[in-house]
């Protein structure tokens, strides 16, 4: 009887150890999930704009959604204490939901990016509202799987506008 409870412990067991490791990015660290449905998006990028404006700070817009593993990565980068620390003073970001790249389109058009081509898409913005990374938005369909010296030189590269 011992047994036959050991083994149907060990059954209940895996499919939990295996989900929390499903949820490890290739780097093996945990992929954060905040990208929100049902957020504000319009208003969450006007208010940044504003923030940025006021402390001299660049506008980061990471265009993602919770079933990209891609967007999840790099968002999970961007809670590492290393990032963090290098992100906090330069930047003001906004996670913004596109779902299958049908839902908040509009922003991206605003700042001259016509269409999501795959997620994330990443856009920097001056503290004015330009586009800094009209060439370079699109490309972070690989985010989960960069290198992370390369990430943290990229987005510690872009000096707010004077």
């Amino acid at each position: 009887m011992k047994h036959l409870i050991f083994i149907l412990g060990l059954f209940l067991t895996v499919p939990a150890f295996a989900a929390a490791s499903a949820e490890k990015t290739e780097a093996g660290h945990p992929e954060a999930k905040p990208y929100k449905k049902k957020a504000k998006a319009s208003k969450n990028v006007d208010a940044a704009l504003a923030r940025a404006l006021a402390a001299d700070k660049r506008v980061l817009l990471v265009m993602g959604a919770n079933w990209c593993h891609d967007s999840r990565g790099l968002a999970g980068w961007f809670e590492r204490p290393r990032f963090a620390a290098m992100l906090e003073p330069k930047y003001e970001i906004v996670y913004i939901d596109v779902g299958y790249r049908d839902r908040n389109i509009d922003i991206a058009r605003r700042f001259g990016i016509k269409e999501i081509k795959g997620t994330p898409t990443v856009l920097i913005l001056s503290p004015r509202g330009a586009l800094l990374n009209p060439e370079s938005a699109p490309t972070w369909r690989n985010a989960a799987s960069r290198d992370e010296d390369d990430i943290f030189a990229y987005f510690d590269q872009f000096t707010p506008e004077l």
